[in-house]
């Protein structure tokens, strides 16, 4: 292979990873600090990519402009779905072991009624849309304008939630109670505002991912179990609760697919992702960057 042909491999792995870190830091983010494993996490992606579809089709609104859009209409879902669901069961639930089995059964449920929802609404075709189709050299390599751009986009969300944790006093409180829930509470600080407006954070980056995806890919109402279980993936070889192992596990995870398929073959993407998966859990059970 030439060395722009590495490029091209290289930088396709990183546009996907990309978006897997994202979606995975949402998904990561509602696990790591309320232990609530939303298997719906990839609708409210798929969502964020049909909002931003219709509205660049049907009304001329940019996808660029459609960015804060998605992001603010799937935050007010998650902030709406944590009050109306997780919030109650909080309350009745026992013990956290309930509360998670109990969430995850709550939240297979929404990943139903959502994709549902979506096909009703839109049906079941493909859909898509031309948006920044120019070719872009560089060098040897050539990429399309838009793929580039969703890399850039979600590599720059990605830091702003990881920068935003690690800095501001919202963020440290997060940190604080992903730590040691108990030990924040008896220091103040306030679960009550935190949880809710956390996993809305969480969906609210699964609506910038769609969002992003819209631009360069067809989407479906299908679209969104895929992403939720390589989050799930990524989130294994980050570790759970760890926002910058997300981050660098799924871009390592999609340059890995990338080469992996180039070599092999396309149908062997899912079995590739898996083959990781088992061996991070059998090697590295905490995750391959966190310490112990």
């Amino acid at each position: 292979m030439t060395p722009g042909a590495w490029l091209e491999l290289i930088a396709s792995g990183l546009i996907t990873g990309g978006v897997y870190a994202l979606v995975a830091l949402g998904l990561n983010l509602q696990y790591g600090l309320m232990r609530i494993l939303n298997i719906a996490h990839g609708e409210f992606l798929m969502v964020g990519a049909f909002v931003t579809w219709m509205a660049a089709t049907q009304f001329g609104i940019s996808p660029l402009a459609m960015i804060p859009v998605a992001f603010a209409l799937l935050m007010a879902v998650g902030l709406a779905v944590h009050r109306l669901v997780f919030r109650r069961l909080t309350r009745t639930s026992p013990n956290l072991d309930v509360f998670e089995a109990r969430g995850l059964m709550v939240s297979f449920g929404l990943m139903f009624l959502v994709q549902n929802f979506a096909q009703m609404l839109w049906g079941g075709d493909l859909r898509g849309y031309d948006f920044l189709t120019e070719p872009v050299h560089i060098g040897s390599a050539q990429f399309a304008a838009n793929k580039l751009l969703l890399l850039a986009l979600a590599l720059a969300f990605s830091a702003a939630l990881i920068v935003g944790l690690n800095k501001t006093l919202y963020g440290k409180g997060v940190r604080a109670l992903m730590q040691s829930p108990t030990g924040a509470q008896l220091v103040g600080i306030d679960t009550e505002r935190l949880h809710p407006l956390m996993f809305g954070v969480g969906l609210g980056l699964s609506g910038v991912a769609g969002c992003l995806l819209s631009m360069t890919y067809t989407i479906s109402p299908s679209m969104g179990e895929p992403y939720t279980v390589t989050a799930l993936i990524v989130i294994t070889l980050g570790g759970f609760g760890s926002m910058s192992g997300a981050l660098v596990g799924g871009l390592a995870l999609g340059v890995i697919e990338a080469v992996g398929m180039h070599f092999t073959s396309p149908s062997l993407k899912a079995l590739l992702s898996y083959a990781i998966f088992i061996a991070v859990l059998l090697w590295r059970p905490n995750g391959l960057f966190t310490r112990k």
